[in-house]
Formats: C-alpha cells, sequence, structure tokens
C-alpha cells in the first residue's frame, strides 16, 4: 500500500508540475506582443468608402467622399485619403455650391484644415468655373482656399493662368498672386 500511495502521490505532483508549467506558459506579455506585431507608421484606423458630412448649428458645410482613410493619431491626428476623394461645399440653404475632388488629401480635424493634391479640380457650379492645381490648402476656420503652386482657372469668359491663388470655399471670387492669361470681356 506504501508503493501505491507513493505511486499516487507521484502521479499527482507530475500532473500538477505539468499543469502549472502550462498554465505559466500561456501568459501573454503585452509588452513583447508589440515587439513583434506593433508597427509604429501603420495607422489606427483604415476606412473604405468614407462619407463624412461637416455641420454647423444642424446645416451642412461641407460632405467629403473618400475611396480609402488611414487614420493615425501620432504625432497628430490625422486622416489620410487615398485612392481619390471629392467634397461638395453647401450654401447657407442646402445647395451644393462647388466641388473638390483630388487624388489625395489629408485631414486634421483638430486645426480644421485639409490639403489636397494630385490632379486638384475646384469646380463652381453656377459659375461654370473650375480651377486646375497640383496641390491647394483649406482652411475651415476661415473659409478659405489657397496654393502658391501653378493654377488654371477656365471659366466661360476664357482662361487665366497664375502662380499662387487665394478664395473662398465657394469658389465665387478669387485672387491670383501673380496672374497671366487671356480673357474675353463683354462690351
Amino acid at each position: 500500500m506504501q508503493i501505491k500511495e507513493l505511486y499516487f502521490r507521484l502521479k499527482y505532483y507530475l500532473f500538477f508540475l505539468v499543469f502549472c508549467t502550462l498554465l505559466s506558459s500561456c501568459v501573454n506579455d503585452l509588452n513583447k506582443i508589440k515587439t513583434v506585431t506593433y508597427d509604429p507608421k501603420s495607422p489606427d484606423d483604415v476606412t473604405e468608402n468614407l462619407e463624412i458630412v461637416q455641420t454647423d448649428s444642424g446645416y451642412a458645410k461641407f460632405q467629403l467622399f473618400a475611396k480609402l482613410a488611414e487614420t493615425y493619431s501620432k504625432p497628430e491626428t490625422v486622416t489620410k485619403l487615398k485612392d481619390g476623394l471629392k467634397v461638395n461645399f453647401f450654401s447657407k440653404d442646402g445647395k451644393v455650391i462647388s466641388t473638390l475632388t483630388a487624388l489625395y488629401g489629408e485631414i486634421n480635424m483638430l486645426k480644421g484644415t485639409f490639403f489636397v493634391k494630385d490632379s486638384v479640380q475646384f469646380y463652381n457650379i453656377e459659375k461654370k468655373q473650375r480651377l486646375e492645381t497640383e496641390i491647394m490648402f483649406c482652411s475651415l476656420k476661415d473659409s478659405t482656399v489657397y496654393t502658391d503652386k501653378a493654377v488654371i482657372v477656365r471659366n466661360p469668359q476664357g482662361i487665366l493662368f497664375g502662380n499662387g491663388l487665394r478664395t473662398k470655399l465657394d469658389f465665387s471670387s478669387y485672387v491670383f498672386i501673380k496672374p497671366t492669361g487671356k480673357i474675353d470681356f463683354d462690351k
């Protein structure tokens, strides 16, 4: 009986030792996992077919569509818009007054700024005028749009060229920094 009891205790201790070993090996050290899987350059959030509507006092200010959006929280909270984007700007009565399209953009909602680049087109629907450039900056706080790059403005009266331009989000009027071009004036 002594040997059976010793055998039983040995078997029990061996089982307990194996169980404790397995249990302790299942502990995940989050810092070790981070060093293996964490990439500081990867986005915090990825969204396909993004749609954002910015409102003020219940009225839509702009509506943004993007095929792919990547949000980063460090060093600043920035959303990168890739593979094409479109922004509709609204009047106070809710009508789309201008449209901005580009292939790439970045939004910083905390600062109220965004910029777009690559095949940028800004269109005023009422005046039928189109601005074309390669990079454009927008400030939502004061509703301004500006660039210091080469610009082409096409409208029914003609085509204007220049370097640098300032306008409002409705693109109803604009100021060239360095204008050139040809335009036909009504008599």
